[in-house]
Parts: C-alpha cells; structure tokens; sequence
C-alpha cells in the first residue's frame, strides 16, 4: 500500500513509515503542494494511493465522489511527529486487511 500523506502532516512521515509504507510520498515531494484537494484526490485516484491527512474535506470528496481513492482521515488536534508515527503504525497495523480490499 503506499500512502500520499496531505500538506496538513509533516513530510518527515514519509521516511518515519517508510518500513511499512516504502512507496508513499508527501504532497510537498511530488509538487502538489499549492494544487486545490480535488487535484490532490485525482493525482491519489491515478497513482493508486491512498490519501492521509488531517482534513476532512477529503473524507466529504469520497462521500460525494465515491472510492477510490481511500482515505485515512486523522482526527487529532495538535500533537507531536512521534505521536502521529504511532498513531498511524496502531491504525495500519490494526486495520491493513480492510485497506487492501478493492
């Protein structure tokens, strides 16, 4: 699975999960960086990758527009890079099977 992490959650993220997730890449890192969340949902849906951030905006583009791509939606207030890390290796470890299904 690879993951695009949004503008929203530190590129350092990247090499942080890179032994779970070697693929993924951070919006800053592939130029998406000042496109609109649209823009940002279609490069994902084209790239087969599944949206991370910390805003919901993309959770309602999957209401309106459908799947994919998924979308892990972070609803955290502000908290540490190490907190983020861990939350996110808890999620993915506790839920990988569901994001592997089509």
């Amino acid at each position: 699975m690879k993951l695009l992490f949004d503008h929203n959650l530190p590129p350092s993220l990247v090499a942080r999960l890179a032994d779970l997730f070697p693929l993924s890449v951070h919006v800053f890192t592939v130029g998406l960086d000042q496109v609109t969340d649209l823009e940002i949902r279609e490069y994902a849906q084209r790239e087969e990758l599944v949206i991370v951030s910390k805003d919901a905006d993309f959770s309602d583009l999957c209401v309106l527009r459908g799947f994919p791509p998924k979308v892990v939606w972070i609803r955290r207030g502000n908290c540490s890079v190490n907190d983020l890390e861990q939350l996110l290796r808890a999620i993915m470890s506790r839920s990988k099977h569901c994001m592997l299904i089509p």
